[in-house]
């Protein structure tokens, strides 16, 4: 497996590649965003995490413009993915805590949506606006529920998942997307439209 070192120099030429791509290719750059649709239902899991912690549902961004993507910034998030993955270790909430679904910040265990809440606070406190970090719920192929989370940018809305390390574009991924934090309000959600055409490789 590729160290951390590995994996950035590995993927800093993948977004040279992703830039340029989007720069190019209007009818690929047009799926490199998730389309949105209105307000929907909140996760049970996320409702009672914010009740537990409201400040972190009572977020209002004014300026919800995508990040800039640059070299640095790819850095940074391939970073986080990859050593926030691999600073935790893989549990269920009915392991941990007992029960079936239960978010909060993860110490040294966590499932799906714990690693998702950590990446999400170390992205905002590397000065990355929580517009353009946003808890994402998708489906696996098997059916399963899972959570990611989704990093805004100007170059396409992009992935880290706690079972990958490299960063993907969402249109990448295996994933049917269900729902997301609305970018102006993290205590509200709202819908993700199926792209029209996904990539072959996507689906494999």
């Amino acid at each position: 497996m590729l160290g951390v070192a590995g994996v950035v120099k590995a993927m800093g030429f993948a977004v040279a590649l992703v830039v340029g791509t989007l720069g190019t290719n209007s009818a690929f750059a047009s799926e490199a965003f998730m389309t949105t649709g209105g307000l929907t239902s909140q996760p049970i899991g996320h409702y009672e995490f914010c009740k537990r912690l409201p400040e972190e549902c009572s977020i209002r961004s004014r300026n919800v413009m995508p990040e800039k993507m640059n070299h640095d910034f790819w850095q940074l998030i391939v970073n986080v993915n990859s050593n926030d993955n691999h600073k935790i270790k893989p549990l269920t909430d009915m392991e941990i805590y007992g029960v079936e679904e239960y978010w909060a910040y993860p110490d040294k265990v966590g499932d799906c949506e714990d690693y998702v809440l950590l990446k999400r606070r170390d992205l905002m406190q590397s000065g990355i606006s929580p517009a353009n970090l946003l808890i994402t719920v998708v489906r696996k192929p098997d059916g399963e529920g899972h959570a990611v989370l989704t990093v805004r940018t100007d170059k396409g809305d992009f992935v880290l998942d706690n079972l990958v390390d490299g960063v993907k574009n969402w249109s990448e991924t295996p994933y049917t997307y269900l729902k997301r934090q609305a970018t102006n309000n993290s205590g509200r959600w709202v819908s993700i439209e199926a792209p029209t055409n996904i990539l072959v490789g996507s689906v494999q």
